[in-house]
C-alpha cells in the first residue's frame, strides 16, 4: 500500500519533532498518518529523511541495520531486522564527543560496520554471504549512538512501524579505524566488549548476528534493497547490528567498544 502524499507529510513533521534544539518526545502517529506495515514505515522514513537532509544533517551515506541479534530482538520486540539511515553530518571517528543535552534519552551499542569498495546492485541480486563479501572494502569497530525519542517505548506496545519510520533509534556513529585486510579474521568468533568509564557493560561475538555470520545482516539489507529497487552505491557505510544490548548513558560518561582484530572506538558525552 501507498499513503496519500498528505499522510506522509504529516507523519514526517511529527517524527521531524523528535530531533533539534527542543526535541519533543513522540507518542503515537496519527492514525491516518500512521504506518500499518514496513513498506508504509519506509515510505515515510524516505519522507522524514528529505525533511533532516535540508535541516542540515547532511546526506544520507549509509544504513544502520537494527535488530539483528538475538539480544536485541528480544529487548526491543522484534523478530525481524530493520533498517534506518545514517547522515553525513551524524559520522565521527576514532572518539567521537556528542553534546549530551540535545538527546532526549540518549544510549550506546556496540557494533561491526562495514565500508563498500564497490556498488551492491538491486539488478543482480539476490545475494549471499559469497557475492557481498567482495564488495567490503573494510570492517570497523563501531559505535552507534541511538536516542529514544518517544513518550514511553518500554512501557507502552511496542511500535516498531514508528521506530522504523523514525530511522529506528539511529542518532548517530563512530567508526574505529578501517580494517582492510578483513579477509584473514573470522568475523563469526569476533568478541565484543563495551565499557562505560571503565566497567565492562555487556559482550557478544559476531555469530549473534544474522544466521551466525555479520555479513548475513549484508546480505538482508542488500536483498533488501534490491526489492525495493535500490542499489547500494561505493563507500556506503553499513552498520551491520549491536553484539551488546543497549546501554543508556549519563552526562560525562565514556563509552568504549573493542572488538578484536578490530580495534576500538570511544564516544564521550
Amino acid at each position: 500500500m501507498s499513503l496519500s502524499l498528505e499522510s506522509l507529510a504529516n507523519a514526517a513533521a511529527v517524527l521531524r519533532r523528535g530531533r533539534g534544539n527542543s526535541p519533543v518526545p513522540i507518542g503515537h502517529l496519527p492514525s491516518a498518518s500512521a504506518p500499518t506495515d514496513v513498506d508504509e514505515a519506509m515510505q515515510i522514513q524516505d519522507a522524514l529523511n528529505e525533511i533532516l537532509t535540508r535541516d542540515g544533517l547532511g546526506r544520507v551515506i549509509g544504513t544502520k541495520i537494527g535488530c539483528t541479534t538475538r539480544v536485541m530482538q528480544e529487548f526491543l520486540g522484534m523478530n525481524h531486522p530493520c533498517s534506518g539511515a545514517i547522515f553525513a553530518s551524524t559520522v565521527q571517528h576514532g572518539e567521537g564527543r556528542f553534546d549530551f543535552d540535545s538527546f532526549l534519552h540518549v544510549g550506546v551499542e556496540c557494533e561491526i560496520a562495514v565500508r563498500l569498495a564497490s556498488p551492491i546492485a538491486a539488478a543482480h541480486g539476490p545475494y549471499s554471504v559469497e557475492s557481498v563479501a567482495p564488495l567490503v572494502k573494510s570492517v570497523h569497530a563501531a559505535i552507534e549512538i541511538v536516542d529514544d525519542r518517544y513518550v514511553d517505548f518500554v512501557a507502552r506496545e511496542p511500535d516498531w512501524r514508528t521506530w522504523v519510520a523514525d530511522n529506528f533509534f539511529g542518532a548517530g556513529i563512530v567508526l574505529g579505524e578501517p580494517v582492510t585486510d578483513w579477509q584473514s579474521l573470522v568475523l563469526p568468533d569476533i568478541r565484543g566488549r563495551m565499557r562505560i568509564n571503565g566497567n565492562e557493560v555487556g559482550m557478544g561475538y559476531g555469530r549473534d548476528i544474522i544466521n551466525g555470520h555479520p555479513l548475513e545482516a549484508l546480505v538482508w539489507l542488500a536483498n533488501e534493497q534490491s526489492a525495493r529497487g535500490r542499489d547500494l552505491p561505493a563507500d556506503w557505510i553499513v552498520m551491520l547490528g549491536s553484539v551488546v544490548q543497549t546501554r543508556w548513558v549519563t552526562k560525562g560518561d565514556a563509552v568504549v567498544a573493542e572488538l578484536d582484530g578490530l580495534g576500538s572506538a570511544k564516544a564521550v558525552f
